[in-house]
């Protein structure tokens, strides 16, 4: 697959992690994504693409979500899209993130089918990916403005990146001079989850991705030094997020490594078939 990404330039460099450019035949027909700290948002180029048997066609806007995503793609696949920080989404959105917490939505519903319909030609016509890319990024510089509460979000989701999720709340309030519940609010609004979920997400993340799939693994120990209670809490938390248990999962991720070594999407998608 040819797999092209570049970060963005300001003002939207707090908002995305990156644009990329996806196009080619999909290492498995389906794949599981588990959740992660990150917004998206698909502009599919190619036939229609799957998430849990639903159709997209022109693509979908999936807010930080809290359990695996299971998309089936078409052969070949061609789309173009933004990975965001877990509030960057929020201001594209003319709804509270909340109501699209695992509810993924068409951009059509998000933006309206003339302007998708425009932005899509525009894609499509462009000479390669790095001018897709740039076309992408106009648009949403074109569509940012202004949301109460994004600074407050933003700075706490932060300190809860730095700490790998391993931060207490009440220290996040306690520092910004509110309530618990309006700190909630907030995140509700604009991440479509509370604080303490997207800690355990950034917890859980930086676990696994710390992970040696190609080596011996002490599950305890892995436990352990990521600060869970025991093996059995890690354990409930790996079939939270991904479906899997821990053994399991590595089965599959190693299955990954040893049938497409060096691929594009290895790290964090799963073959579902």
């Amino acid at each position: 697959m040819e797999y092209v990404s570049r970060v963005p330039r300001p003002p939207l460099d707090g908002l995305i992690d990156d644009f990329y450019y996806l196009a080619g035949t999909p290492p498995y027909a389906r794949l599981t994504l588990p959740p992660a700290p990150s917004a998206l948002l698909i502009l599919n180029l190619g036939a229609p693409f799957g998430i849990h048997g639903a159709g997209y066609a022109d693509g979908c806007v999936i807010t930080m979500p809290t359990r695996a995503y299971e998309f089936s793609y078409p052969c070949p696949t061609r789309s173009v899209g933004v990975h965001f920080k877990p509030w960057g989404l929020a201001p594209f959105l003319p709804m509270p993130a909340a109501e699209l917490c695992d509810r993924p939505l068409t951009v059509e519903q998000v933006w309206g089918r003339p302007a998708v319909a425009s932005l899509r030609d525009r894609l499509a016509s462009a000479p390669g990916p790095h001018e897709m890319l740039t076309i992408l990024e106009a648009e949403l510089t074109r569509r940012l403005g202004g949301l109460p509460g994004l600074g407050l979000v933003r700075h706490a989701s932060g300190v809860i990146a730095a700490a790998g999720g391993a931060v207490a709340i009440g220290d996040l309030t306690g520092a910004a001079g509110i309530s618990s519940t309006h700190l909630a609010q907030r995140f509700k609004q604009l991440v479509g989850v509370t604080p303490k979920r997207l800690a355990r997400t950034y917890r859980f993340t930086g676990t696994v991705f710390a992970l040696d799939p190609a080596g011996p693994i002490d599950w305890g120990e892995v436990a352990h030094d990521a600060g869970y209670f025991d093996q059995a809490h890690f354990g409930h938390e790996f079939r939270a997020f991904t479906g899997l248990t821990p053994t399991r999962y590595l089965e599959v991720r190693r299955r990954f490594l040893r049938e497409h070594p060096g691929h594009a999407l290895e790290g964090w998608p799963l073959p579902a078939d």
